[in-house]
């Protein structure tokens, strides 16, 4: 235990445990996850690209966001995110990007972008993969936070 301790405080071993896995993510009562999923704050510029990026996020795929229009074909199947951040607190978004089914209840189409529970007839090369890194998560959240009205 002096070992480790030390280790930190001189700065010879890890200050963190590293990202939440996706299994060890904690919902609370209220269908939040407070906790973030790194040690690093999210950053929203890099958030926007994997909720623009179609082969990650591909967020606008069901989302419209007025603040993307620089983006093609917005969806219409989820909720306008123009003003979301004035809607639901970063603890609440957290929790819908890391699984909106648990949020919303199995009918919900919005996948799960941060858990391995994903349904049946996955791909075997996604097997046992999140959609989004807790990197990922943490950056989508971030920008999210910045879409005011």
């Amino acid at each position: 235990m002096y070992a480790a301790l030390a280790a930190v405080l001189l700065g010879t071993g890890p200050v963190t445990a590293g990202p939440v896995e996706p299994g060890n993510v904690e919902f609370a009562e209220d269908f939040t996850v407070s906790a973030s999923l790194t040690d690093e704050a999210g950053d929203p510029a890099e958030g926007r690209k994997a909720f623009a990026d179609r082969s990650l996020g591909n967020c606008l795929a069901c989302h419209a966001v007025t603040e993307m229009s620089d983006q093609q074909f917005h969806g219409d199947v989820g909720p306008s995110l123009d003003g979301v951040a004035e809607r639901y607190d970063p603890a609440f978004l957290r929790a819908i990007v890391v699984n909106a089914k648990h949020v919303f209840g199995e009918q919900t189409i919005m996948p799960g972008f941060y858990t391995l529970e994903v349904g049946v007839d996955v791909a075997e090369k996604h097997q046992g993969k999140t959609i989004l890194s807790a990197q990922q998560v943490e950056d989508v959240v971030a920008y999210l936070t910045t879409l005011t009205d």
